[in-house]
């Protein structure tokens, strides 16, 4: 990885996020009162983390805003697109994520944060049906009208320079196609409105070609295509993803490295969720669900690796489900039963029960992901960010090579990255 030297976080700061529900709405609500000093940031290692340092003979923990040239919370500014029309207020009281005490808070400044009219081709996302939506004759006039509103978001928000982390719903799964191969063949296909052509490729082509660093929140195909990675590397922008690892996946990265350290084997092991938001409405298309699942099936066979130790691991049942419950609203469950075994083969079992907050989890990694993006395209790191797979479900990882997926491998990949960062700026 080349580095330049890194410059200043100066100026403003624009966060857009393509699809501005309740995970939107709660990164923006808390770095309201975050910067206010209304609310902790808690869970963002870039506003509580620290970054082991050697400095002459010995070594310290240096906090990483004091380490790293990352911009303030007190310089962004939010801006996105979405289905629905409601501000960042409307949309934060009906996602019922957060108390209506925090919210009135920051209403004014919720209120004047709207959403820009939404890129929505219906058969990417088929169990939402909104109204603020575009309207144009070719996919490439979308990009067109998406590059215009990014334009005109850093000229009203005078701002210096931006990020994008989409933040919207899992599209129905697609594998790559010719269209997706190259920037001559994605270009042609938005010309024809090629229907392999998603809404989330359309935002990152043209947040890319604004020179906007993209990151994807979703299990979606969206920046993992050889195009886009190709035209990354061209424009001289960082791009990451994929799929925000925040509940139960959270906790098999957790839990897995730690069986595997202890040589202790697995026989399988058994995930539902429960979850009543958008998203889980969402998931409950099997298409959409499709993309999901191959997103989290892939952690635990990376982790554990049953072809280097097949006695341990090579005979495992891997079962993921989620169930839409509109009763539970953002407010997901995620349930493991791991079947596992011990000294002579003695089998045992681990019963997990996470009652997790969806959007809570995934808004710190939100912000980070900003501000991570922002300080490597300062840094002069364009393309793929594969030290950021600490974040994601999915990460990716270069051609030819498999994504690391044990939490504590990551997070010490995460560290290494930013201490070169830390060493090279002004």
């Amino acid at each position: 990885m080349t580095l330049s030297r890194v410059a200043p976080a100066t100026g403003r700061l624009g966060l857009l996020m393509p699809g501005m529900g309740a995970v939107a709405t709660t990164v923006i609500a808390g770095i309201m009162l975050a910067r206010r000093g209304l609310a902790a940031p808690i869970g963002s290692l870039t506003q509580l983390g620290s970054l082991p340092m050697r400095r002459g003979d010995a070594s310290s923990e240096v906090p990483m805003r004091e380490a790293l040239p990352l911009a303030g919370l007190d310089q962004i500014a939010f801006g996105g697109w979405d289905l629905f029309p409601d501000d960042a207020l409307a949309t934060a009281t009906n996602a019922e994520v957060l108390s209506d005490k925090h919210l009135n808070l920051v209403a004014d400044e919720l209120r004047a944060v709207r959403p820009m009219s939404a890129v929505f081709y219906p058969e990417f996302v088929r169990r939402l049906h909104g109204t603020n939506v575009k309207t144009a004759p070719s996919k490439a006039d979308m990009v067109t009208q998406v590059r215009e509103d990014i334009r005109r978001f850093m000229r009203d928000e005078k701002c210096d320079r931006a990020v994008a982390v989409w933040c919207g719903s899992t599209e129905v799964y697609r594998e790559p196609g010719p269209v997706h191969a190259t920037i001559e063949s994605f270009e042609a296909g938005l010309r024809a409105s090629d229907p392999g052509i998603s809404n989330s490729q359309i935002y990152a082509w043209a947040c890319l070609q604004e020179g906007v660093p993209f990151a994807n929140g979703s299990p979606s195909l969206t920046v993992d295509i050889p195009a886009v990675l190709e035209l990354a590397k061209v424009r001289g922008v960082a791009i990451g993803g994929k799929d925000f690892k925040t509940g139960q996946t959270l906790m098999k990265t957790l839990i897995a490295p730690g069986l595997k350290t202890r040589m202790l084997g697995v026989r399988g092991w058994y995930s539902t969720n429960i979850l009543g938001n958008r998203d889980g409405e969402v998931l409950d298309d099997p298409e959409s669900f499709k993309s999901k699942e191959v997103s989290k099936l892939g952690v635990l066979e990376s982790i554990l690796r049953k072809d280097k130790m097949p006695e341990l691991y090579g005979n495992i049942s891997h079962k993921v489900r989620i169930d839409y419950y509109p009763p539970r609203g953002d407010q997901k469950e995620g349930w493991d039963n791991i079947d596992l075994f011990g000294w002579m083969g003695y089998p045992m079992q681990i019963k997990v029960n996470f009652l997790c907050r969806d959007s809570i989890l995934a808004a710190p990694v939100v912000l980070d992901l900003a501000l991570f993006l922002d300080l490597a395209q300062r840094a002069g790191m364009s393309g793929m960010q594969d030290w950021l797979g600490f974040y994601f479900k999915a990460p990716m990882s270069p051609a030819g090579t498999s994504p690391e997926h044990d939490l504590f491998a990551q997070h010490e990949r995460l560290h290494d990255t930013l201490r070169r960062v830390a060493r090279e700026q002004v």
